[in-house]
C-alpha cells in the first residue's frame, strides 16, 4: 500500500521539480488539479471518493478548487480510495 500511496503522490503533488520561492496559491491550486484528474481517470465522482474516504464532499471539492489546505492524513485517505478504485476497476 505504500508504494501505491507513493505512486499517487507522485502523480498529485505538484512542486518536485518546482525552485524556491514557491508560490503556495498555485501549489494548491496544482494539486487540486492533479486531484480532479486522478479522480476522473478513476471514473469516481466526488460523491463516491468523499465516501470511500470518509472526507466530505464539500471539502474535496474546496480541494479540486486549490482553495483547502490539505493534511497528509487527508491526502492519505483521498491516496487509498482512488487507488482502491484502479484496483477494482482493473
Amino acid at each position: 500500500m505504500l508504494n501505491q500511496v507513493m505512486d499517487f503522490a507522485g502523480e498529485v503533488l505538484p512542486g518536485s521539480c518546482a525552485l524556491p520561492p514557491y508560490s503556495e496559491t498555485a501549489f494548491l491550486a496544482e494539486l487540486g488539479e492533479r486531484l480532479r484528474s486522478s479522480r476522473a481517470r478513476c471514473a469516481l465522482s466526488r460523491r463516491e471518493l468523499a465516501r470511500r474516504s470518509g472526507i466530505s464532499e464539500r471539502y474535496i471539492a474546496q480541494i479540486e478548487a486549490g482553495k483547502g489546505n490539505v493534511s497528509i492524513v487527508l491526502l492519505l485517505r483521498l491516496a487509498s480510495a482512488i487507488h482502491g478504485s484502479q484496483v477494482r476497476a482493473a
